[in-house]
């Protein structure tokens, strides 16, 4: 996944979840947050980000999208829109354990009440992946959600039925940045949700985290890293 045009800029304030002010070039401008998670530990003021320029997309309220943000040496990106797009290369071309050699692969597919971000099928077995974008992360270990989510409950919860109806589920924890060495579900954050996870991965569900190689005007999917459920 790669931006084609990228500015620096620094981080003031955040007003509400969809936009944030910035300092580029020394000018204050308004920016659009491609991220509603709270985000608290990266977007602090002072801290530096990048902005992706969409100056040239008619009609838009905002003329920057902020894209990334530096947590000391290390480059976070929190473009929600990413991880999907990052997951659907990879298995293109074969890079996630387990899932490779895919002779059919489909974004946003809806199977019972939910819309599974990548329906798959190989020669052998069909499956539905929920990919899970993060960006939290606290000493090392990265985790997930860094807010209540109750859409996510439901999506994990229902991927159980899935397996049991004969199709493969897997949850894909994407960590926007490279750096953590684990993955855990925040239960102090969102008790629910990580249950939920627990309990699909008792029920035959796979749960994956990779990591991500980030730079400034790109990001491709990484190692896989260890869960710790």
């Amino acid at each position: 996944m790669m931006y084609k045009k990228i500015v620096d800029g620094i981080f003031i304030k955040r007003p509400n979840r969809f936009i944030a002010h910035v300092l580029i070039n020394g000018e204050e401008e308004i920016a659009h947050v491609k991220n509603t998670g709270r985000c608290k530990e990266l977007l602090i003021p002072g801290a530096k980000v990048v902005l992706e320029d969409c100056s040239h997309i008619k009609d838009r309220k905002t003329k920057y999208s902020l894209i990334a943000v530096w947590k000391g040496n290390m480059l976070v990106n929190m473009d929600s829109q990413v991880p999907n797009r990052v997951v659907f290369e990879a298995l293109k071309e074969n890079k996630i354990e387990g899932l490779e050699d895919l002779i059919h692969i489909e974004r946003e597919v809806t199977y019972g009440n939910s819309r599974y971000d990548i329906y798959f099928e190989s020669k052998k077995e069909k499956g539905f992946i929920e990919v899970k974008g993060v960006t939290l992360e606290i000493d090392g270990i990265s985790m997930f959600p860094d807010a209540p989510t109750e859409r996510g409950r439901k999506h994990v919860l229902e991927l159980i039925e899935a397996v049991k109806d004969g199709y493969k589920g897997v949850v894909l924890f994407l960590i926007q940045m490279k750096g953590p060495r684990k993955f855990r579900p925040n239960w102090e954050m969102d008790g629910k949700f990580s249950q939920a996870v627990r309990l699909a991965y008792e029920n035959g569900v796979n749960i994956l985290a990779y990591d991500s190689i980030v730079t400034e005007n790109n990001i491709t999917l990484g190692e896989k890293i260890k869960v710790d459920l």
